[in-house]
């Protein structure tokens, strides 16, 4: 079931943020105020599903520093449980923006049939290869279980890859267990010691190796480079509504450089621990990885079109076929044309 969580549209903060100066000039003022009620008057809804990782740091910020609001949004942020209910929901119109690994817009254009459009990058995924305490190296899982999302789609086919070149293959070497989310993977891996492998991001990476499970290391070291999280939309949502896209990404984007902006280190550690309920160390750990421009999310949002061509080639070596072109699946002209309305 997609929630809306609980930090939505918080009056304080659309308050604290948007009350100006008592110092500015009248002008300055008038302006300031004339500017706020054309926002209101044509603040537009606009519901984004997201999984409940590290990743939504921009999202909180957007929320929290009223970011959105001052686009003219008022967003409503779902949580999805996996991302075939991701897939589903996007399909059915439960909500009108999915963020999540782009592999899952792949699977819904290529396996459903669905006409659906990837329309900016956020990061390479930030994921690390998590295993039992007791695996000292990839093969070691071999006559164990992989724990996943969903079987056919994104990290889950990056585990199978990574494993594969350990030479083991899905059925013969290793079962397949589909699991959901991230936080129930971490939950599993406790449960289960059987479930040997796992690719997971933060927090729950951190919090698995906190715990005791350990990592074999960086997907994108072990694979190269790999578009994994974007944000992927109906295309006839996206011709019907390219304005409020547009300012979406905008506002996204513009709330990205708020987080990444060094001054703003105690308020995201700070939003980190309070929206994901963790510990003060690992919230600290979480953001430096965040911030990291070789691992964390990608500046300006900027989509990597060598990483989106590898998650195409890996698709079609695992699951069979010939990888398309990647403007099958793109159109960044709503990114170019929201990064144009926004300053250095």
């Amino acid at each position: 079931m997609m929630k809306a969580i609980s930090w939505l549209n918080d009056p304080v903060a659309r308050s604290r943020n948007a009350r100006p100066s008592l110092h500015a000039p009248w002008g300055a003022l008038l302006a300031l105020s004339l500017c706020g009620a054309a926002a209101a008057a044509d603040s537009v809804t606009l519901r984004v599903n997201v999984f409940p990782t590290a990743k939504i740091l921009p999202m909180f910020v957007g929320v929290d520093e009223g970011i959105f609001a001052r686009h003219g949004l008022k967003v409503e942020v779902l949580h999805t449980e996996n991302s075939a209910q991701q897939r589903e929901g996007l399909a059915a119109g439960a909500f009108d923006i999915a963020q999540s690994a782009v592999d899952n817009a792949v699977a819904m254009v290529d396996a459903a049939r669905k006409d659906v459009v990837i329309v900016m990058g956020i990061s390479s995924g930030m994921n690390e290869f998590i295993v039992q305490p007791d695996i000292r190296s990839v093969p070691e899982v071999r006559g164990r279980t992989l724990i996943v999302d969903a079987p056919n789609t994104a990290y889950a086919l990056v585990a199978k890859k990574i494993l594969l070149n350990a030479g083991l293959r899905e059925g013969a070497d290793y079962k397949v267990k589909p699991i959901g989310r991230g936080s129930a993977r971490l939950e599993a891996f406790f449960e289960n010691r059987e479930y040997a492998a796992a690719v997971m991001n933060p927090p729950f990476s951190i919090l698995a190796v906190a715990k005791g499970m350990k990592s074999l290391g960086r997907t994108v070291d072990m694979l190269g480079p790999y578009q994994a999280d974007g944000v992927f939309v109906m295309r006839a949502w996206a011709r019907a509504n390219a304005q409020a896209l547009e300012r979406y990404l905008a506002a996204y984007v513009d709330s990205l450089r708020w987080a990444l902006d060094p001054a703003h280190r105690n308020q995201c550690i700070a939003m980190l621990k309070e929206k994901l309920k963790l510990p003060q160390q690992v919230a600290e750990r979480t953001y430096a990885l965040l911030v990291d421009p070789a691992f964390g999310l990608t500046p300006e949002a900027k989509l990597d079109l060598q990483g989106f061509r590898n998650v195409l080639a890996l698709r079609a070596e695992i699951e069979g076929g010939i990888a398309p072109p990647a403007e099958k699946y793109l159109d960044l002209s709503y990114y170019r044309r929201a990064i144009g309305t926004l300053g250095n």
